[in-house]
C-alpha cells in the first residue's frame, strides 16, 4: 500500500515512520510512504503557500494553487482513497482502518495555520477526517495515526495477521486483558484459566473478557454491538452470562 502524504512538514512523517512496526512495513516493502511538500509547488516567488482571508479574520489560510498542483502531481492508483485532515471531518474509528485497508494508495492532505481555501476540498473530492473533537496545530499528527492503525491491519504486517483481531475496537469491542510472567505479583495472581492449557476454554473466556470490558468502560459500544449481527458463538456465551 502507499501514502502519498501532502504537508508543509513532510519530515514530521517521514522521521516518525522510521521506528517499529511501520519501519519494519517499510524495509519489507508492504507499504511505501512518501512526503509531498506543497512549498515546492508554489509559484510564488518568495514561496509562500498562504494568505489573508477574503472577508478578513485572523489568521492565515492555505492557498488553492500549491496543493492542489502538488495533489495533481501525485500518480494516482485505480483504487484510492484521498482524504483531508480537517477538525469539521467525521471522525477516524477502526471501521474506517479497515475500510482503508482495502485500498492501494491512501492520499492524505495536511492542513495547517488558520485552514484551507475551501476549493481545495472541493477540487480534491477528498474525504474530511477528524481524530478527535479537539484542535490541534496541523494535520500531520493526526495523519501519522492513520498511517499507523490502517498499516497494522495490512496482510503480513504484523508477525501473526490474528493479533490485529483481538485489538480494540477491530469488532466493535474493547480488548480483553493481558498477562505474563511473573505469576503473582503483590498478591495478585494470574487468572487460572490462563494456566490450564485449555485453549477453547482461554478463547472463550477471553471473549467473555471482551464483552465485560467493553459494557463497564464504554457501554455505548457493548449497546451498539447488541444491535449488531451476532454470531451463535457469541450469543451462546452473552446468554451463558447473563449480558443478553
Amino acid at each position: 500500500m502507499r501514502f502519498d502524504v501532502l504537508s508543509l512538514f513532510p519530515e514530521t512523517i517521514t522521521d516518525a515512520c522510521h521506528f517499529s512496526i511501520i519501519k519494519r512495513a517499510l524495509e519489507s516493502n508492504l507499504i511505501e510512504i512518501n512526503a509531498i511538500n506543497p512549498r515546492d509547488y508554489t509559484k510564488d516567488k518568495h514561496k509562500k503557500v498562504d494568505d489573508t482571508p477574503y472577508g478578513g479574520g485572523a489568521g492565515m489560510l492555505l492557498s488553492c494553487q500549491p496543493y492542489l498542483d502538488a495533489l495533481n502531481a501525485i500518480e494516482k492508483i485505480e483504487n484510492s482513497k484521498t482524504v483531508i485532515m480537517s477538525p469539521k471531518g467525521k471522525v477516524f474509528n477502526q471501521e474506517l482502518a479497515k475500510e482503508y485497508s482495502q485500498k492501494e494508495q491512501l492520499i492524505i492532505i495536511c492542513g495547517h495555520y488558520e485552514g484551507f481555501d475551501e476549493r481545495i476540498l472541493e477540487k480534491s473530492n477528498a474525504e474530511e477526517i477528524s481524530i478527535g473533537d479537539f484542535v490541534l496545530t496541523g494535520g500531520e499528527i493526526p495523519a501519522l495515526c492513520i498511517i499507523d492503525s490502517v498499516t497494522r491491519l495490512l496482510k503480513g504486517v504484523l508477525g501473526d495477521d490474528e493479533s490485529a483481531e483481538y485489538d480494540s475496537h477491530y469488532d466493535g469491542l474493547l480488548e480483553h486483558p493481558h498477562y505474563t510472567k511473573p505469576r503473582e505479583y503483590e498478591g495478585l495472581e494470574v487468572p487460572e484459566i490462563l494456566l490450564s492449557g485449555n485453549h477453547e476454554k482461554i478463547k472463550e473466556w477471553r471473549r467473555l473478557q471482551q464483552f465485560l470490558v467493553t459494557k463497564n468502560k464504554r457501554p455505548d459500544l457493548f449497546k451498539k454491538f447488541l444491535k449488531s449481527e451476532i454470531s451463535d458463538y457469541d450469543k451462546k456465551i452473552l446468554k451463558k452470562n447473563n449480558l443478553i
